[in-house]
């Protein structure tokens, strides 16, 4: 970094950490941390009352967030967001991936009333939703899951609001385990419905994927992308650690659609499913 590029660096973080007040910033990226001081301050004007805190889950909360990570986030509403309120953030996230940047590109969050986030009861009913680099909003169930809940009760970063332990259920460890379970059984068809082996990025993701819930099935507990991996390395039979270390290896390649697998990787980490599965099964109670 040059002298002038590290100058400005020291000048944003400075000024981002004075808008945070006595708190320390949420990331160690200032253009993240200034993103997320004007998207909060630009829902809390937009929901008003209806505003009760907004949380960082993910990999920033468990740690591990970096360049190759999407910044995961939660908005806790006093009750679901009216007509209104439901346009005027479809404009917030229909605007912000337009600008320059990095992070405007990879914000992924949604907003769940607190009645929902008090009961397992609600678990899988649709959130209004952004995906990372879209700009329509969507309702979904991607954030409420049982890990998704677990990383936000257990270790979310707040931005605005109470202790995210005041907003969210519990979730037990049998309902981590079994949700782990029912994914590692069906993950590949699950995963060959939206895409396929022939590109590398899918390779990588399954292998990813299949770590953290083993993970979260031996421990109860949700880990980072590559601290379930490090722990697979150490924790499953030695005959998968080439393939995990090729995803390690490979994780800054990131999306590209015209890179096809390594040789051998696919049938590796197919076997390795079919490992997965039986090791989730042979878990059981």
């Amino acid at each position: 970094m040059s002298p002038g590029r590290a100058s400005e660096w020291v000048m944003l973080n400075a000024a981002v950490s004075a808008a945070w007040g006595a708190a320390s910033p949420p990331t160690v990226f200032p253009e993240l941390n200034e993103l997320l001081r004007e998207l909060v301050e630009r829902v809390e004007s937009i929901l008003a009352d209806n505003f009760l805190g907004a949380y960082l889950t993910g990999s920033f909360a468990l740690g591990a967030g970096d360049l190759y990570s999407d910044c995961d986030f939660l908005v806790v509403t006093e009750a679901q967001v009216s007509a209104e309120q439901e346009r005027a953030l479809r404009q917030i996230h229909d605007e912000i991936p337009t600008r320059s940047g990095h992070w405007t590109h990879h914000l992924e969050g949604s907003y769940a009333p607190r009645a929902e986030l008090e009961t397992l009861a609600a678990l899988d009913k649709q959130w209004l939703y952004i995906d990372h680099g879209w700009r329509e909003m969507q309702w979904s169930t991607h954030c409420n899951t049982e890990d998704v809940r677990w990383t936000l009760r257990e270790c979310g970063i707040t931005l605005a609001g109470p202790d995210p332990r005041e907003l969210v259920a519990e979730v037990p460890a049998d309902a981590l385990r079994r949700r782990m379970r029912q994914l590692i059984e069906s993950f590949l068809p699950d995963l060959f419905s939206w895409i396929s082996f022939d590109i590398a990025w899918a390779q990588r993701y399954a292998v990813t994927t299949l770590c953290r819930m083993l993970y979260t099935l031996d421990t109860a507990e949700v880990a980072s992308k590559q601290a379930s991996l490090e722990w697979a390395q150490d924790a499953l039979n030695p005959a998968w650690r080439d393939l995990i270390q090729q995803v390690l290896d490979d994780r800054a390649l990131g999306w590209d659609p015209n890179d096809p697998p390594r040789a051998g990787s696919v049938e590796a980490t197919t076997a390795f499913a079919e490992h997965a599965k039986q090791r989730a099964a042979n878990s059981l109670p």
